[in-house]
Parts: C-alpha cells; structure tokens; sequence
C-alpha cells in the first residue's frame, strides 16, 4: 500500500507517522510537500500533527489553503483514504472534509498525556481490525493512546452533531479504561465526548488523539498500530 505523508510548515509529527508506516508496518510511504498537487498515486494520504504554518489564525486555517490540499480534496472524493491526526483533524475540519470545528480545550491549557477511547464504530476502513478483539484491554474495544493539543475542543452545531450520531460517524470518544463516557473522562471539553470522526463515505477520517505515538511498545502502547492495521487490511 502506497502512504503519502503530507509536510506543512510547521508540521512536527511528519516524521514519526513516516516511521510507524515505513519502518514498523513496512509500506512503501514518502513525504509530500505542501506545495505540490498530484497525489494520484497514493491509495491514502496522512495529514500529520503539528502546528501548520504556526497555528496563526485558527488551527489548521493557513493549511486549508496549501496547493497539496487541491489534490487532497479529489483524493477523498475519488474514495481514497485520508487520515488527519490532530492538527491533521484540525486541517480537515477547515477544509470542510469534515464537519465542525475545533476551540480552545476548556481548560485554556495544552494537554499532552495518554487517554482512553471508546471506538463507537468498527465499519470504516481505519477500524475494521477491532471488530473482534481479545484480551481485558479491547472488551469495549478501548484504545489506550496519547493525546497533546491546545485546540482539541470539538464543536458542531446541534443539526450536524445529529447527524453525526444518526450516520454513526463518531468513530471515537473519550472514555474511562472501561469503556464509560463522562464529562470526568473528556479531557478538553469537546461535546459528546468526541475524539474523532469521519465523512460520510467514512473514507476521510480525523481524530485529536495521537496512534503514531502508541504503535511500539517501548512508548507504553501499541493500540494505535491498530488504526494503521486497519487501514492496511
């Protein structure tokens, strides 16, 4: 499988997603820089985590308008995958490929530390490899992975946040080891709980969450070799 890494300015977690593809899960994957436009021959494309152009504006904003997101744009419309982690979600977000927007998290305060995720949906191509799980940690299935943001506070307007939930496109939510939402497992205030969600034709997907940073097991967690894995099968 063919991964394109996208490169923003500013862009910190290009690397390690590089790494993780290439190293770890052995794909054939390079980096592609912001100003060009042909992707056509990746079959999915990663839009990193980072601080794209130097977060100035909003997350994400400057980004949005970068030429590689032309050729990003009809990857996703031709089917293909897309996976933006963090300020790759944020980038999404701007560009309309997904709905909502990102705020400041509650707390005014950059958070960076593991959490728990509730994957709420295992029929899209980024979670089809935890439909059967075994062991005590992937009952619910749970993944346990980090997150490290300053602007991961999720918002949508009531009709979309409906939406989301009647075409189950929240894939993952914050949640205890054992699978319970609450606002005491919400780390940045996002509503409903949401880590993460994907389009419609549930081939773009973006999550605050960071699975490059738990897939080997000297960093403490593989869960997140489970989002790639599920993208390779």
């Amino acid at each position: 499988m063919k991964f394109g890494v996208v490169v923003f300015p500013g862009s910190n977690c290009d690397h390690d997603c590089y790494h993780v593809l290439k190293h770890v899960l052995h794909q054939d994957t390079k980096f592609v820089w912001h100003k060009g436009s042909d992707i056509s021959k990746y079959d999915c494309i990663v839009l990193p985590g980072g601080f794209s152009y130097g977060d100035y504006l909003r997350t994400g904003a400057i980004a949005r308008f970068s030429p590689v997101m032309d050729g990003v744009m009809k990857h996703a419309e031709k089917g293909k995958l897309v996976i933006g982690i963090c300020n790759g979600f944020q980038i999404l977000l701007e560009s309309g490929l997904l709905p909502g927007a990102m705020l400041r998290n509650r707390s005014l305060q950059f958070i960076c530390k593991f959490v728990d995720l509730r994957v709420e949906n295992t029929d899209t191509p980024f979670t089809k490899k935890m439909k059967t799980n075994t062991g005590a940690r992937f009952t619910a299935p749970i993944l346990h992975i980090p997150i490290a943001h300053g602007e991961g506070n999720y918002f949508a307007d009531a009709a979309t946040l409906q939406n989301l939930r009647d075409n189950k496109q929240v894939i993952v939510r914050y949640s205890d080891p054992e699978g319970n939402v609450s606002d005491e497992t919400n780390p940045n205030g996002s509503l409903d709980n949401i880590a993460g969600i994907c389009n419609a034709k549930r081939n773009v997907f973006g999550l605050m969450p960071h699975p490059e940073r738990a897939s080997e097991r000297e960093l403490g967690s593989i869960d997140g070799l489970k989002i790639f894995e599920s993208i390779l099968s």
